[in-house]
């Protein structure tokens, strides 16, 4: 894998006109960094079925989105697929014949690059597994090129993920199935931790509102602490545990439990999931 790419590193490149299909978060975390770092409303097409999300996307925007596919599309030269698994075969033939000159960049969980080749007539295809964390210019995404996608091209589509957060390439596509466990469905883990710290720090006497911010400061401390160290996770735990005292006690009690042990299990049932999404809704 490359070392992840800040924000400031690839927004600078200028972009055309992009199409998204969808319009739901992850299309709307992409749309507002976009048009936070400038790229104009009016350089945006939006395909969004539901309509309260074009209201939204017309109230917090002023894009005005489009109900189905159409001729408008024919003008973007990035389509951006943010699409639920299940729709993204149906989508796609509705929009194929408006999208044959674009490059095709795709948010959607599991659904392989072979199937959207299929589905598209084309091998210009990118494919993204971004996180919510994007939603506050924090995501962390992992993107894979088919070999079809050029130098220029693959700058596009990082100065499209710049602007949620940060991103990293990989070499094979099936280390995505590992990035969807990891880090797509990371924020989850992380939530879930915060309510039981939150439910923990309440039941010992703290206010479930102190217990919360406690919890949240923590995670966000422990993480820049992790993001500025050279020195691995294990060494900065190792360096905050006195043999004897109250962390000691802590990690025993989650070493008895199992928890990492159970832990990695839960990214891998994650991690064959994202495989099966794309036998279930591929091809």
């Amino acid at each position: 894998m490359n070392s992840p790419a800040p924000a400031s590193a690839a927004a600078s490149s200028p972009l055309p006109t992009i199409a998204f299909i969808g319009g739901g978060n992850m299309a709307s975390a992409i749309i507002g960094g976009l048009i936070h770092q400038g790229h104009p409303a009016s350089q945006i097409e939006v395909v969004e079925p539901y309509a309260p999300t074009r209201e939204a996307l017309l109230s917090n925007y002023g894009l005005t989105a489009l109900p189905e596919a159409g001729p408008a599309l024919q003008r973007a030269s990035i389509v951006v697929w943010a699409v639920k698994p299940q729709t993204f075969k149906d989508a796609a033939a509705q929009a194929k014949a408006h999208t044959q000159g674009a490059l095709h960049l795709s948010v959607a969980a599991g659904i392989r690059s072979d199937s959207i080749a299929q589905w598209l007539a084309t091998e210009r295809i990118v494919r993204t597994m971004p996180n919510t964390p994007a939603l506050v210019g924090k995501g962390m995404s992992a993107l894979y090129a088919r070999p079809a996608v050029d130098a220029k091209e693959r700058a596009q589509v990082e100065a499209i993920m710049a602007s949620t957060g940060e991103f990293l390439w990989v070499e094979t596509e099936k280390q995505l199935d590992a990035v969807t466990a990891l880090s797509g469905s990371g924020p989850a883990y992380v939530f879930y931790f915060l309510e039981a710290m939150t439910r923990a720090g309440a039941r010992m006497g703290l206010s479930a509102q102190q217990a919360h911010q406690l919890a949240v400061g923590t995670f966000v401390g422990a993480s820049e602490l992790a993001r500025r160290s050279d020195e691995a996770p294990a060494v900065l735990r190792e360096r905050v545990t006195s043999k004897g005292g109250t962390t000691y006690a802590a990690l025993q009690c989650l070493d008895a439990d199992g928890v990492g042990a159970a832990f990695e299990r839960a990214m891998e049932a994650a991690r064959q999931r994202a495989d099966e999404l794309g036998n279930e809704f591929g091809g």
